[in-house]
């Protein structure tokens, strides 16, 4: 029997607060990052490029003199689309289509309707004007990223999309600079960490304030993007991978065993659950994850994350699977079933679900459509994947016509005096006839 991974049993009376504890997840403040930030931001505020610039120097080890030397020019993207293998430019181009595709279906419209008395009421949707883009670069490189955030946002409209990517000593990852050239980038910035949040939120002499600030970082862009909500939005502060995998034993472990491992090599804080109403098929995944684990080029990683928020459970039913698995409204829901269609309408809370046994999470990760960013922390309660709607705005639009005030200033007057607010029943009062 594997040690690698916890067994639990949703029969047992203390699995309900067994449960609670493996979900529990608060990222732990940390006093060094905290200082870091603040000083980052403040920084940049105040002198803009020239902070930008010296950060760069300090932690990217990039030796530049100025702003300039930090854009890339388009010419740059393209060559590095043009450099990648036929293989490679393929990949990305099928998997940008797809997204596109998907994200086309997304946008909303403007709309309005009239009354009998002439007033007209409406909703006006405007795409935001400039939005920022942060991407991983050095060790973690992410073209997936590049084409999840910038397509639905060129989709919707938006004027203005500003990627920045760190470089450190230099190295800069083609299929990233690649996929900013498929996916339309405006402008590229060779900077990171949070002082390339601040440059997007503040705006310097070189780098425009955008509206929003969209993409993954470690835990100094997580806190600088969390310190600048307000000044412009943010997409979220995600929190590490999770997937939830509902199995009635019909599958293959095996297949079932690497789908735990595709979330657990994120890193070690990542999660990976199986709900599975067979023991017998529960044993075997078991099994599976001792012999696979060794073959893995990241086994540490996975190791530590299985063990530390990893857990395989025995569930009585998958009535009771369901249940739980909208207790937990995992990021990523895979429905590892024979018949799944009917368990579908059941999952109310998920980011993304994944439905059959060929329906694996790591293609939705880059090429299903679908938004990758997806809510995390038991966050996909009340909130839903990143989309086209994520850069578009609504204002409402007003136009009562004269006979409309006669009847909408009466009601307004008595409400605002109900309210104490003599201004808004005057204000509403001034419009009455006789």
């Amino acid at each position: 029997m594997s040690d690698a991974i916890r067994r639990l049993d949703a029969r047992e009376p203390e699995f309900l607060a067994t449960l609670g504890a493996l979900l529990a997840f608060e990222s732990e403040a940390d006093e060094r990052i905290d200082a870091a930030v603040t000083e980052i931001l403040r920084a940049v505020r105040a002198t803009g490029d020239a902070a930008v610039i010296e950060y760069t120097r300090r932690f990217d080890h990039l030796h530049v003199g100025s702003m300039a030397d930090l854009e890339l020019p388009h010419a740059e993207l393209k060559a590095a689309l043009d450099g990648l293998t036929v293989e490679q430019r393929e990949a990305l181009r099928t998997a940008a289509d797809r997204v596109r595709r998907y994200h086309e279906r997304q946008k909303i419209e403007s709309w309005s309707y009239g009354e009998a008395d002439g007033t007209k009421l409406g909703q006006q949707v405007t795409a935001l004007d400039r939005v920022g883009l942060y991407v991983p670069g050095g060790r973690a490189s992410y073209p997936s990223s590049v084409l999840m955030n910038a397509i639905p946002a060129k989709v919707a409209g938006v004027g203005e999309l500003i990627m920045v990517v760190p470089t450190p000593r230099g190295e800069k990852n083609p299929l990233v600079l690649a996929a900013a050239a498929i996916a339309g980038v405006d402008r590229v910035f060779t900077i990171g960490g949070a002082q390339a949040v601040a440059a997007l939120a503040y705006g310097t002499q070189t780098i425009p304030q955008v509206d929003k600030i969209v993409g993954p970082g470690n835990a100094y862009v997580a806190e600088a993007k969390r310190r600048v909500f307000g000044t412009v939005g943010i997409d979220m502060v995600a929190g590490p991978s999770e997937v939830l995998i509902v199995s009635d034993g019909s599958g293959n472990p095996d297949w079932v065993a690497m789908d735990i491992f595709a979330q657990a090599e994120h890193d070690e804080l990542a999660q990976s659950i199986l709900l599975c109403t067979d023991a017998g098929f529960i044993d075997a995944v078991a099994a599976a994850i001792d012999r696979l684990l060794p073959t893995m080029p990241r086994r540490e990683i996975i190791a530590k994350s299985l063990a530390n928020r990893g857990a395989l459970i025995h569930v009585d039913s998958l009535e009771q699977a369901c249940a739980i698995a909208n207790r937990i409204a995992p990021e990523h829901l895979e429905l590892s079933l024979a018949d799944p269609e009917p368990w579908v309408a059941k999952i109310h809370h998920a980011g993304a679900i994944f439905v059959g046994h060929h329906s694996v999470e790591a293609l939705g990760d880059y090429c299903a459509g679908p938004n990758h960013v997806l809510p995390t922390m038991r966050s996909a309660r009340f909130s839903s994947p990143l989309g086209v709607y994520d850069f578009q705005k609504r204002t409402s639009i007003v136009h009562i016509s004269e006979e409309g005030a006669q009847v909408l200033g009466r009601v307004a007057s008595v409400l605002a005096h109900g309210e104490g607010l003599q201004a808004h029943a005057r204000s509403a009062e001034m419009r009455l006839k006789g």
